[in-house]
Order: structure tokens, then C-alpha cells, then sequence
């Protein structure tokens, strides 16, 4: 068997696969494993995670996972507030511009549950009846930060879909009980390490996939480095990264459109670190939204009894304007913005690290692809089905919480158990 991309579904449908006794190999075109999560280390000498880290309280796969691999996780620190501002100001929940993105938030709660809505309607336009235009202004920065995508560019249904199948908003956006209720020791991408260390030489670094050909009896996979006969192969990455191999046979028009249609994201994430979490003495709130500036939110996300972690989060446009500044200017703007509300100390980090995701060639963004306005459908209902013996994993392919790692585990979990079925 082979599995093509050392993400989180990919990891896992080769552990699947290895545990049901079967030889397996791993292909990874990057340098390390981990897709679409990284873990580096600080000066302090802590974990820091540049991706994908959160561990929701609904995300029993992951849990799980971490629990048989031995790796501990902690609370997400959460004082009880979360922060919205513009122009440094605080948006109180009780103000006009409070009570309209709450009430725009119910009805996509609403239209999530009750499936109405439609895929030829962008988000944007579904978004000019939120009032006042301060609350539609803070509900689009809402809706960048869950989907890293302009909301021009994304059906609603497209959001109602993706929030159905996350547990809904309050899910996706609460710490304590939610999507962002915990984190790892040693980081998500240590966890796909110790993945990858069960593995040992089954996992090949620095292998591209070019080609996969497939026939009755198997495929052969092309790296490179020459081909390989198996009787199965799972591609577990993003449609838009498997859209570079080729297939032969060409792949139906069902499975190329969902390559074809489907985008990723743009996001760029930091985290500047210190020698502890100071801004805690005076009791500022864990997290921020922010309307204006060039960042959009930002998180405690400091492990306990230790150093002091800000997680900088910035979607779509936002993301884009930043790859305009050098490192220094971009460094320098991140961490002006979080002194408005952290204060003035976290303008000097013991260490300051940085990613943009759709500047990765091997991942193309974050955090999952997500498909055009009109294609929802059809991505759907294709995009995990299998073309002969070649079949799909990744979180964007899981029926519940894809776009989390819980999505690329479930989905890797499915991919290994099609190949397992008719031996």
C-alpha cells in the first residue's frame, strides 16, 4: 500500500493500514511530516505551533490518539473574555454593533441547521441585511477567521455546511467546551512526529509524487526517484496539492472538478514568545478579535508553568497585505498591533516565529480547501469517493469537522478501511 502526503490523515491511514498488517509506504514531497501543522522551537525552549493546534472538546479521534501515543494535553487558558475591538476601542456585546452580529450569527446557526441555503449566494451578499454595518464589519472578520477566505468568494451554503458540520458557531468559536477547549505538549506537530517515529522507514521525506497509473489488479505510483507497484494508493492531501500529480487513466470529470473547483485559503500565523505570560497580572482577556490594523486575532495560548505564547491568527486579504512588508516590517506591525491590548512588554519577545500558510508549496494554505461559489454539491458527493484503487483522505474529505485535524483523522480512518475491506 501506499499513502501519498504525511499529514495527519495520511499518518493515520498508514498506521491503520501497518496495524492491520499490511507493508506500507509514505511519501511526503516536504522535508517533514505534519502537513498542515508545524512545530518549532522557541528560545525559551517551548513548543510552538505555527499550524494547526487546537484540541476541541467534541474531538474524540484526536483525543484518542494522543492518549495511545502517550502525549499529554493541557487547557486552553481562558480568563472568561474575549475581546472584540476597532480603533483600540472595545465593542461592548451589549451596544447596537453587539446585538447585530449576535443576531447574524443566530441565523447562520439557523441556516446551518435547517439547510437553507443557497450555494449560488455569496457570503458577502448574504451578508448585507446584517445591521448596522459595524456588526456586518465585525461578522465578516468572524467569518475570514473560520473560513481564510473573502466572503466574495465563498457561497453561504459553503459556511453553513462547514458549520454544520463543526458542532456549530458556538462550537467553532468557544475555548472552555469547544473547538479551542485544549492543546498538546510538545506541540500538534510533535504528535505527528511520534505518528511518524511508529512508522520509521515507512515514511519517505523529500518524495514528490508525479504520477499514478491504475489498472485492474493495482497502480503504480511515480516519484522521481522511480515507481512503485501497489495494490492501493491514499492521496491525503488538499484537492488543490493533488491537482499537481497525473493519472492515467485520466481521473473522471467528477473527481477532476473537485480539484478544479475547490480553493485553499489564505492565512499567516505567529507567535511571539516570552519568558512568561505577564499580560495575565492584569487581567487581560485571553483572546482578541480586532476589526481595523493588520492583525485579526489573537490567543493565550502559553503552556502552563512556563513561557508567555501569543498566537497571532490573520485570514484572506488580511494575510495577503502582510506578504507585502519585509520580515522586520512585518514582525514590527504584528506586534504593535498586540501591544494596543497585551501592552507595551510584548514589543520584546524572547523569540517571534512566523508562517504563511498559502506561501507553503506543499500545502498552498489554510485551512482547508473549500469549494467555489456553485460547486458545493458536486465537491461534496465526489471528493471522497474512490477512482478505482485510488482513494481520497484529508480533512477536507471527513463528513464531520473537516478542516480540523479531528476531520484528517476520521477521514484518514476511512480512506485505510476501503483499502482493508476486500483483502
Amino acid at each position: 500500500m501506499v499513502v501519498v502526503g504525511a499529514g495527519f490523515s495520511g499518518l493515520t491511514a498508514a498506521r491503520d493500514l501497518s496495524s492491520y498488517g499490511l507493508s506500507v509506504r509514505v511519501l511526503e514531497a516536504a522535508g517533514r511530516v505534519g502537513g498542515r501543522t508545524m512545530t518549532v522551537t522557541s528560545a525559551a525552549g517551548s513548543a510552538v505551533d505555527l499550524g494547526g493546534q487546537w484540541v476541541g472538546s467534541s474531538h474524540t479521534e484526536l483525543r484518542s490518539l494522543a492518549d495511545r501515543l502517550g502525549v499529554a494535553r493541557f487547557s486552553s487558558y481562558d480568563n472568561g473574555k474575549q475581546t472584540a475591538t476597532i480603533d483600540s476601542r472595545p465593542i461592548s456585546l451589549l451596544s447596537t454593533t453587539g446585538a447585530g452580529l449576535a443576531l447574524g450569527a443566530a441565523r447562520l446557526a439557523a441556516v446551518a441547521r435547517f439547510g437553507r441555503a443557497s450555494d449560488e449566494q455569496t457570503l458577502e451578499d448574504w451578508m448585507r441585511s446584517i445591521r448596522p454595518s459595524m456588526a456586518r464589519r465585525a461578522f465578516d472578520v468572524l467569518a475570514a477567521e473560520l473560513t481564510c477566505r473573502p466572503a466574495g468568494e465563498v457561497s453561504v451554503a459553503t459556511v453553513a455546511d462547514m458549520v454544520a458540520c463543526s458542532g456549530g458557531i458556538r462550537e467553532m468559536v468557544s475555548v472552555e467546551g469547544g473547538a479551542q477547549d485544549a492543546l498538546l505538549t510538545g506541540g500538534a506537530g510533535g504528535l505527528a512526529g511520534a505518528m511518524a517515529a511508529e512508522l520509521g522507514d515507512a515514511v519517505e521525506l523529500n518524495c514528490r509524487v508525479i504520477e499514478i497509473e491504475r489498472d485492474a489488479t493495482g497502480v503504480r505510483v511515480q516519484t522521481a526517484e522511480g515507481s512503485i507497484r501497489a495494490r492501493h494508493v491514499i492521496v491525503a492531501t488538499a484537492p488543490p496539492v493533488a491537482a499537481g500529480i497525473r493519472h492515467h487513466p485520466a481521473l473522471p470529470d467528477a473527481r477532476e472538478s473537485v480539484e478544479r473547483n475547490t480553493v485553499m485559503g489564505s492565512v499567516y500565523k505567529a507567535v511571539a514568545v516570552y519568558d512568561r505570560p505577564f499580560w495575565r497580572d492584569t487581567g487581560c482577556a485571553a483572546q482578541l478579535i480586532t476589526l481595523d490594523g493588520p492583525i485579526r486575532s489573537a490567543f493565550d495560548v502559553s503552556p502552563p508553568g512556563g513561557a508567555g505564547h501569543l498566537c497571532v491568527l490573520v485570514p484572506a486579504d488580511a494575510a495577503r497585505r502582510l506578504d507585502d512588508l519585509d520580515e522586520a516590517s512585518r514582525r514590527a506591525a504584528v506586534l504593535d498591533a498586540l501591544a494596543d491590548h497585551f501592552g507595551a512588554g510584548v514589543r520584546s519577545p524572547t523569540s517571534f516565529h512566523e508562517k504563511s500558510w498559502h506561501q507553503d508549496e506543499f500545502v498552498q494554505g489554510g485551512y482547508a480547501a473549500m469549494p467555489r461559489v456553485g460547486h458545493l454539491e458536486q465537491v461534496r458527493s465526489a471528493q471522497s469517493r474512490p477512482v478505482g484503487r485510488v482513494h481520497w483522505a484529508g480533512t477536507e474529505t471527513a463528513d464531520r469537522f473537516n478542516g480540523y485535524i479531528e476531520g484528517a483523522i476520521r477521514a484518514g480512518r476511512r480512506a485505510a478501511a476501503e483499502c482493508i475491506a476486500p483483502i
